[in-house]
């Protein structure tokens, strides 16, 4: 008996499939699931920050992100090379004692820097314990070398250090520049010094200075117990990663990808919990008609005629912004909409045969509506439930684009609602706003396929269209 079932749900999805993929759409709809699906999957080997979704708001895990900076491909269509973000890691030292107690370790970090527009800054960053001395000088390709920063640090615990260059040697460029311009500007942009050819057209039409630049780090440690670990050089460039960061110096891509499992948990749930309530809603009015069926259909009436987006605004601002909140309440008004379609299939379906069978056995109210009617109408839930989802989406999105949502996750609306509040669109930031629209659209046309394809399939009047 369990094979013949077996067998015959193998069947009935076999000749599914081979109906779906006649519909074109419905193919679109699957390959672009399958895409998001592995975005979430293999999340933490496409991003190059593994706790976006978690630190998304941590301010000191993006502090060596350039600011509003674009994506590293505008390259391509640019006139000018724009330098991109570098990480230069496993910095190897070489030691010599001074004394019993300190010890100097020496390191030289090289720089191809073959661009026009430099980079936005230069870290030096690592852990430490004890007491250092830190010394930074660099070599240009024209061989003047300027003596940017030297800095003490002491701790007694593992701590790190960080160093900005542009922050450290203002002073010290200040003083290089003027042996050229003796006036110098209002604004000195250090590392426009430090990536040009030093003449007296300086400021005025500066020439990169293409090469190769060697930073000199010598650091002392004063005690025997000092500890220096896991130092390493960030280029914070003038573009970076995929899709730029933004005014906190976020990583755009990070966190589109990272907010891929949300917009799906979000937009699956809500059409998952409003479809099965709405569903059994229809089901069980029609099967009990009468004054049962009509004080239903009133109920209905009230929940489909109340306008949706205002009430989750509403709810959103007195309710602490909560991602099960926004489910919960989105659930309470989306169950609304198969109920009528459901309703009038049900109304059919009782009246058949194997119904009126089960009524005279003597089964139950129960399990007539559970096993015998709405086992018959799950293709069509299924066929709701991915045309709901992309409204899940859309209303998460405007829930946290209007400030009111779960600030404890990463999704596209809070993306926007960040684009917003920091003025990208005035400012010209496009990959701030145009990267999570496209997302939502995206998501919304996935499922959109999905629904029409299987409506499609199971309605028959469609298939003539």
């Amino acid at each position: 008996m369990k094979r013949k079932r077996t067998s015959r749900l193998r069947k009935e999805i076999a000749d599914f499939w081979n109906e779906f993929k006649q519909v074109k759409f419905g193919i679109a709809g699957i390959i672009l699931l399958i895409l998001f699906i592995s975005l979430v999957i293999f999340e933490q080997l496409l991003i190059p920050f593994p706790e976006a979704s978690t630190r998304w708001r941590d301010i000191t895990y993006w502090e060596d992100n350039p600011r509003s900076v674009p994506p590293v491909w505008i390259n391509w269509f640019s006139t000018k090379d724009y330098a991109p973000t570098e990480y230069i890691r496993n910095l190897k030292y070489s030691e010599r004692n001074i004394s019993s107690s300190m010890i100097i370790m020496e390191s030289i970090v090289e720089y191809n820097y073959n661009y026009d527009i430099p980079p936005v800054d230069i870290i030096y960053r690592g852990k430490f314990k004890g007491n250092i001395m830190v010394n930074i000088v660099l070599e240009r390709p024209d061989g003047t070398k300027i003596n940017l920063m030297s800095k003490s640090y002491s701790s007694q615990t593992i701590k790190d250090f960080r160093i900005s260059i542009v922050n450290e040697s203002k002073s010290a460029i200040q003083s290089f520049a003027r042996r050229y311009v003796p006036t110098l500007p209002a604004r000195v942009d250090v590392n426009h010094v430090l990536f040009s050819q030093a003449n007296s057209n300086l400021f005025i039409a500066s020439t990169p200075l293409k090469g190769l630049y060697k930073f000199h780090v010598s650091m002392v440690r004063t005690t025997k117990d000092t500890i220096v670990e896991d130092t390493r050089f960030v280029i914070s460039g003038s573009v970076s990663g995929f899709l730029g960061t933004d005014s906190s110096k976020r990583d755009i891509w990070s966190g589109l990808v990272a907010g891929v499992k949300w917009a799906l948990f979000i937009g699956l749930l809500t059409s998952a919990i409003s479809v099965s309530v709405g569903v059994i809603y229809g089901v069980v009015s029609a099967y009990y008609g009468g004054i049962v069926d009509s004080i239903m259909q009133r109920i209905w009436e009230v929940f489909i005629n109340i306008p949706l987006l205002p009430v989750l605004i509403v709810l959103s601002a007195i309710f602490k912004p909560s991602i099960w909140n926004l489910i919960v309440m989105m659930s309470l008004f989306f169950w609304v909409g198969p109920v009528k379609t459901v309703r009038s299939m049900a109304l059919q379906i009782k009246e058949e045969t194997y119904v009126e069978a089960a009524r005279a056995l003597g089964a139950s109210h129960g399990r007539i509506i559970f096993r015998h009617m709405i086992p018959i109408l799950i293709p069509y839930a299924f066929a709701s439930m991915a045309l709901n989802v992309p409204s899940a989406i859309l209303y998460e999105a405007t829930v946290s684009l209007l400030g009111l949502g779960d600030a404890t996750i990463v999704t596209w609306g809070q993306i926007l609602h960040d684009a917003m509040s920091g003025g990208a669109v005035t400012n010209g930031l496009w990959w701030w706003v145009v990267p999570p629209g496209v997302a939502i659209a995206l998501v919304g046309m996935t499922f959109a396929f999905l629904g029409f394809a299987m409506d499609t399939i199971l309605n028959p009047k469609l298939r003539t269209r």
